[in-house]
């Protein structure tokens, strides 16, 4: 059986690179706003996705942060990158 400190740190990093797979939305949206625009679909796909874990994390009976917190940067950036590629 896996120790709760072995399972807090990986659910610890795994936090930490669902906001590193987000935040890597950032070269895209720049290439969108340099007229460069890339694919809509997948960012618009995580968007949708990160408010649905978002929205479970957050109205749980006990609110599961970690959820939360590691997902809000997909709202945030797969949105602004799927509008910068479509406009």
């Amino acid at each position: 059986m896996v120790s709760q400190d072995k399972m807090k740190l990986v659910g610890t990093i795994g936090s930490i690179l669902s906001v590193c797979m987000y935040v890597s939305y950032i070269p895209q949206i720049l290439g969108n706003l340099s007229g460069h625009p890339g694919d809509w679909i997948q960012p618009l796909v995580a968007f949708i996705n990160c408010t649905i874990w978002v929205t479970y994390g957050f109205f749980k009976q006990q609110r599961d942060w970690p959820i939360v917190i590691a997902n809000s940067p997909g709202i945030v950036f797969g949105l602004t990158t799927a509008l910068t590629a479509l406009l």
